[in-house]
């Protein structure tokens, strides 16, 4: 008999989301975290991390695509990237399809989600097993202070701001990101929703604009997600989201359900409300 399951990670704000699912396929409890793999009746298998939901089956390219093909297909050369978090491997998976990718470093803090995720979810964690693929289970805000000057592209495929990744919302961290990078080097973070999450984008905005030159957000439609949309910071050192987009490489991707031309530049077009808090206009 089926049963629900509820995320009520914002009840207090009066949100919570319920979905219907078959059975509960696994639970475990890591030094971090309580990772839990439900059957659900609409989306598949979903991954659940301490009950607020991280990925389904039915829309998690709506979210690993987007993380991943915008700065892809921005830089010119992405010889060598980072993923930060991503333990379900969807990242990787999506930023292998570039053949300018030479080598992908995962650095998830716990090695667990890494581990259950290839055995549920072997479909979103296919790329792992990639000769390019090297995983580092450490905490990636120790991780990324200790390179210099040596990834294109890293990629913040984070939870919520709370317990292990509460660190990955930080200026520090972002300033360690930097660090790391080429002299033309992009960021993509994980950036919440506009609708729900205002207060945390604002400190987001405030610490990457004064890091990077060129700072942009964008959002993906997730809807699994509490309030249907999640977005995303592009930070650059160079390069513009939309003026060194090259068109003709993102057209030429293949195996995928969400990303297109036409959503990478439309996931810029944002509403007026929320382009005018991002501004700091009243």
């Amino acid at each position: 008999m089926a049963e629900w399951f509820e995320e009520k990670l914002e009840i207090d704000q009066g949100r919570a989301v319920r979905i219907k699912y078959e059975k509960l396929i696994d639970s475990y409890r890591s030094p971090f975290q309580k990772i839990d793999f439900y059957q659900t009746v609409p989306f598949g298998k979903m991954l659940v991390l301490d009950d607020v939901i991280m990925v389904t089956e039915a829309d998690e390219a709506h979210y690993h695509e987007m993380i991943a093909h915008v700065a892809l297909t921005v830089h010119p050369c992405p010889e060598n990237v980072l993923v930060i978090g991503g333990g379900d491997g969807g990242v990787v998976r999506e930023v292998l399809k570039h053949k300018e990718v030479k080598s992908v470093h995962l650095c998830e803090i716990d090695g667990d989600v890494v581990r259950l995720c290839r055995q549920h979810l072997p479909t979103v964690s296919s790329g792992l097993s990639d000769a390019r693929v090297e995983i580092f289970c450490e905490d990636g805000a120790k991780f990324v202070k200790e390179k210099k000057n040596f990834y294109q592209v890293i990629l913040v495929d984070s939870s919520d701001p709370v317990g292990p990744a509460a660190v990955l919302f930080k200026e520090e961290f972002y300033r360690a990101m930097n660090g790391a990078l080429t002299e033309d080097g992009i960021v993509v973070t994980q950036s919440e929703s506009f609708h729900y999450h205002r207060h945390i984008i604002k400190d987001i905005v405030a610490s990457c604009k004064k890091i990077f030159p060129i700072y942009h957000y964008y959002y993906t439609l997730i809807p699994t997600y509490p309030s249907g949309l999640i977005g995303f910071s592009f930070c650059s050192r160079r390069y513009h989201p939309l003026r060194d987009f090259k068109e003709k490489r993102a057209a030429a991707l293949t195996d995928l359900r969400y990303y297109t031309p036409d959503i990478h530049r439309a996931a810029f077009v944002l509403p007026r409300f929320c382009q005018e808090f991002l501004d700091n206009r009243p």
